[in-house]
C-alpha cells in the first residue's frame, strides 16, 4: 500500500468518524484541530482505522504515544508493510 492510498483511505476514515466531508488531515493535525475529536471519538476513529486497514491493530501503548496524524500514518506504514 502506497503513501496515497494510505492517506485517502484514512481522510475517508476521519470524514466518516466526524460526519465531515470538508475534514482535510496532514502530518501535523491533532486533535485539537478537528472539533469533536475527544477521547470518545479517539475510540471511534481507532475502531474505524482497525476495519478500514485490515492488518493494522493498535494496543494501548501506541495509541498513547502518537502525537497527531503524521505518527498514526508512520504506525499504520509500519504495521501493513510487514
Amino acid at each position: 500500500m502506497n503513501d496515497a492510498d494510505i492517506w485517502q483511505r484514512l481522510t475517508a476514515v476521519f470524514r466518516d468518524v466526524f460526519d465531515d466531508d470538508t475534514i482535510v488531515i496532514a502530518p501535523e493535525t491533532t486533535a485539537k484541530d478537528i472539533e469533536g475529536w475527544d477521547s470518545l471519538a479517539n475510540i471511534e476513529l481507532l475502531v474505524a482505522i482497525e476495519k478500514s486497514f485490515s492488518r493494522v491493530k493498535f494496543n494501548t501503548g501506541e495509541v498513547a504515544n502518537l502525537r497527531n496524524v503524521g505518527e498514526l500514518i508512520a504506525a499504520i506504514k509500519r504495521k501493513t508493510n510487514n
